[in-house]
């Protein structure tokens, strides 16, 4: 009887450690994302507290965008949260929230909201200055912090009742979602930090918010989409090969026109179908592609100098529905410690590293090309770069002169396999043949003379 149990108790003793360990794992929540071009790229909510009032408090609320590259474009970020207790939103200054909720309880004066998880948007550009408050009303846009570092705030200011009067009383809300516009944005708990402290317009005075606490949202591709945004094709002077994009690498290309499908440029409908929809549309339409993909990057390798080399980069828009304002390129190449000149984009060396230096960020010139129009004859933006040559390490074989990686508005692109790269000519088989060559020459021109004789 021992002989039989035993080996079930073991059986019985491994499924449990199995399922302790599923739920262990299943225990932890994603919170943090780690992209290795901005190792601490985050953007940080600050709550701050500036004043109490008879049944709550007035705060000002600030996104901080402290990522290197990844910026909030059109139609903006939109803040969600959980009200702690039973607290409501008597006014907004620079924000408004998009539902009011049920305020039937109240008499005379009616909250601006009294949803118990509300959500909160930028206001437009152009709204009453009685309205505004500083870093607001910018319809939700905020830049990057490597390029535009004056825009990479946006502010909203909001009285709370219902809420705790003081340090001890007040509760911190929970829950907080940001999107940006769409998904893809983990935020942690709030955190009660030091008091932020403000400075004066004529900088003579400090002052200091009463209470602080911060939120960290981190992004994560995965969660944003399901598909790549971006592809990379790629070609070169000293190969015909053009190496396109991988097939189906943003989908494939469906018979139908739901989400997903994609549109023949050649249409006759296709005017009406963009105008219908408008621009900046999350939803995206697409090109009829063998890749799908609403943004494709050309890279080509251009031409070959004593000391130098010279590269030219197309950017292509294949999306009828987005206008991409403040667009940006990562690239991450060893060759980028050594740029001598670039042409009509402007560049900032990231170096996520310290010490090697081989990521650049570029994107385009304000007012001439920092604006990626829509699918169309006018839907490209492109420049040249000119490297000056390391000979310790330059080297058109096997690939070298072609990017490791490539971010568009922060999303990695899709690049083709190493083994489809446009390689140089096989020098080498060449030399080892010519000698060959030479030999059979000779001894075929001796047969020739001693038949002759």
């Amino acid at each position: 009887m021992g002989f039989l149990v035993s080996p079930m108790m073991s059986l019985f003793s491994k499924f449990t450690v199995l399922l302790l360990f599923v739920l262990w794992c299943a225990s932890f929540t994603s919170t943090e994302a780690y992209d290795p071009l901005d190792p601490t790229g985050n953007i940080t909510i600050k709550w701050d507290i500036i004043s109490w009032t008879a049944d709550g408090y007035v705060a000002v609320v600030t996104i901080y965008n402290f990522q290197q590259y990844r910026h909030i474009q059109a139609p903006g970020w939109s803040l969600g949260w959980t009200w702690a207790k039973k607290e409501v939103i008597w006014s907004m200054l620079g924000g408004q929230a998009t539902d009011q909720g049920d305020c039937s309880k109240f008499k005379g004066n009616i909250p601006h909201c009294c949803k118990k998880s509300p959500t909160v948007v930028d206001l437009l550009p152009g709204i009453p200055y009685n309205q505004q408050t500083a870093n607001c009303c910018k319809g939700g846009v905020i830049s990057s912090w490597a390029q535009d570092p004056a825009n990479a705030a946006s502010s909203f200011q909001l009285s709370v009742g219902s809420a705790g009067t003081s340090n001890k009383t007040v509760r911190l809300p929970k829950n907080f979602t940001l999107k940006a516009p769409g998904p893809g944005y983990t935020c942690a708990r709030a955190k009660i930090v030091k008091p932020t402290r403000f400075m004066s317009t004529d900088k003579r005075r400090i002052t200091q918010a009463l209470m602080t606490w911060n939120v960290t949202c981190t992004y994560s591709q995965f969660l944003a989409q399901k598909t790549p945004s971006c592809c990379v094709s790629l070609s070169s002077f000293y190969n015909d090969t053009i190496v396109p994009c991988p097939k189906c690498s943003c989908g494939c290309q469906r018979n139908n026109s739901d989400s997903g499908g994609c549109v023949d440029p050649n249409a006759p409908h296709l005017a009406s179908v963009v105008s219908s929809l408008g621009k900046n549309n999350p939803m995206p339409l697409v090109q009829c592609t063998s890749h799908m993909c609403p943004i494709r990057v050309h890279w080509h390798v251009k031409l070959n100098y004593k000391q130098y080399w010279r590269v030219k980069v197309t950017i292509t828009n294949f999306n009828y529905n987005m206008n991409y304002t403040q667009w940006n390129l990562v690239v991450q190449h060893p060759n980028f410690d050594n740029l001598t000149q670039i042409f009509s984009f402007n560049y900032q060396s990231l170096s996520p590293y310290s010490a090697i230096n081989d990521t650049a960020m570029l994107w385009g010139v304000k007012f001439y090309n920092d604006m990626l129009m829509q699918a169309g004859p006018s839907g490209n933006v492109q420049s040249e770069l000119l490297f000056q040559k390391d000979m310790s390490t330059f080297t058109f074989d096997k690939g070298w002169a072609f990017p490791r990686r490539i971010y568009f508005n922060g999303d990695n692109c899709v690049m083709p396999p190493p083994d489809a790269y446009p390689w140089l000519p096989n020098a080498s088989s060449r030399q080892l043949t010519s000698p060959h060559i030479l030999m059979i020459a000779f001894f075929s021109a001796l047969a020739f003379l001693y038949g002759y004789v």
